[in-house]
């Protein structure tokens, strides 16, 4: 049997939501076409759909058309959709978050050659991200992609059967994408909008079926911050006026200035929802999404002074994954390693806990970085160091080694957050924490990697930041 088309798979995505109910049409009059023997059935879904056949699409409807009435509308999230790598207070905004994004690999650092140099075991993320990366990011099966903490990107796809004395004579598609960048040091989002792979087969009217794009902030924490917005937002274009341009699209910027937000960072969290409205003309009806808004994007401000001695900067409130290597030459390996088995061989690392689970892997259980709390960061480092003296004696040391912890004594999930001091309520999982001597060269520039980490992404302190740990 051939796959379904991802346009037929979108169509009947439509019935699944009720859409169709109605969407009936009576036999042309003698006096020319009237109103209702216009149709255009609108859905939106993940961006790379592809136009079937006409054939295809008759056969599709006819399909459909039997099954229509068996089912009921839902309704749609109102308070907007975001990946499951959202941080910060967005997260819980969204009425749907269950769904990761793509996320670019970072190599962990296999591009060039690492040494313990200054800067060099960690580079710089990516402050830009073209349209042609935003499409590759997301496939054909993903609504949002995570180059970097500062490139971002949402996109969905639009798809219209025009259908004509109920018979389908024709559809259009197109992607719509919404492209957030921070360049280095900035307070300001640049959001570059893209129309890209319009496509349209048989009979339409896409020469009067309008196009408007426009961008809500619905929420910013602080309620009192206040944000200034700048570029350009059009106006209502038809869909043949912008098939017709060369790189349709345009730009649109948010920027938050310092001194508005929460302590003890000064951080400003926000929501920034693209939408489309869409509308027809020409006798045609519309049935179906008459709008749509791609996974919105959440940026965020911070004046964090360890993290840059400056007016702070914007970055994006998702978490991204710090790289180790284990590979040979690599000057991390053994803290890589050291990690590697905490997560694959957690019954081999010290403290013995048969039901050791470290955080850090997935986006639901991420890391959370320690920073003003030095006794509590001095607390983790005590509990790793008694636990290595503890399964290789107080002589651990001998020989150039350091005593590695991981969870990192930086992150609030180090080894010392079951204590009564900071579990009171004992709800912390004990001994779930692993320590072991390795050669103080890795574990420097493990920490080195770590450090650069932070200052790169901007992570700061507390629940509102997190971040994961890839292993190569």
């Amino acid at each position: 049997m051939r796959p379904r088309s991802a346009a037929q798979a979108a169509a009947t995505a439509l019935v699944s939501l009720g859409l169709l109910v109605g969407a009936g049409l009576e036999p042309a009059g003698a006096t020319g076409p009237s109103e209702e023997e216009l149709q255009v059935v609108s859905a939106v879904g993940t961006l790379g759909t592809s136009l079937p056949s006409l054939s295809e699409l008759r056969q599709d409807w006819t399909h459909r058309r039997t099954i229509a009435d068996d089912h009921t509308p839902k309704a749609s999230p109102t308070t907007g959709r975001t990946p499951l790598e959202t941080v910060g207070p967005a997260a819980a905004w969204a009425s749907e978050s269950d769904e990761p994004a793509a996320v670019a690999s970072n190599g962990s650092g296999a591009q060039r050659p690492r040494t313990l140099a200054a800067d060099s075991l960690y580079d710089e993320p990516a402050h830009t991200m073209t349209a042609q990366e935003c499409r590759d990011g997301l496939g054909s099966d993903k609504k949002f992609f995570i180059k970097s903490r500062f490139a971002v990107c949402s996109g969905a796809s639009f798809t219209q059967e025009w259908i004509k004395d109920n018979k389908p004579v024709g559809a259009s598609t197109f992607g719509f994408l919404a492209i957030g960048t921070i360049a280095k040091g900035s307070r300001t989002m640049n959001v570059q909008y893209r129309y890209v792979q319009m496509q349209t087969i048989g009979t339409t009217g896409v020469s009067t079926f309008m196009i408007t794009p426009s961008v809500t902030i619905p929420s910013i924490w602080p309620a009192t911050a206040k944000s200034s917005q700048d570029g350009s937002m059009p106006a209502a274009q038809s869909f043949a006026a912008l098939q017709a341009q060369t790189d349709p699209g345009f730009q649109h910027n948010l920027t938050v200035a310092s001194g508005q937000g929460d302590t003890p960072d000064d951080t400003v969290f926000a929501v920034y929802q693209p939408k489309l409205k869409l509308r027809v003309d020409g006798g045609w009806k519309m049935n179906g999404a008459l709008s749509g808004e791609p996974f919105f994007l959440a940026p965020r401000w911070d004046k964090a002074q360890y993290v840059s001695a400056n007016d702070g900067a914007a970055v994006m409130s998702y978490m991204v994954a710090m790289p180790f290597s284990t590979k040979t030459g690599a000057p991390e390996r053994l803290a890589a390693q050291h990690i590697k088995d905490a997560y694959e061989k957690p019954g081999t690392t010290k403290p013995d806990n048969a039901s050791k689970n470290i955080p850090g892997q997935t986006a639901d259980r991420p890391l959370t970085r320690l920073y003003s709390d030095t006794s509590r960061r001095n607390a983790n480092r005590r509990a790793a160091i008694a636990t290595c003296k503890r399964y290789w004696g107080d002589n651990y040391a001998d020989g150039g080694n350091e005593c590695d912890e991981f969870p990192f004594s930086t992150t609030y999930e180090g080894a010392a957050q079951a204590s009564a001091t900071y579990d009171p309520q004992g709800k912390a999982p004990k001994s779930n924490y692993s320590a072991r001597p390795i050669p103080k060269t890795d574990n420097g520039a493990g920490g080195s990697l770590m450090s650069l980490f932070y200052k790169y992404n901007r992570i700061i302190d507390g629940p509102n930041d997190g971040f994961l740990i890839e292993v190569s």
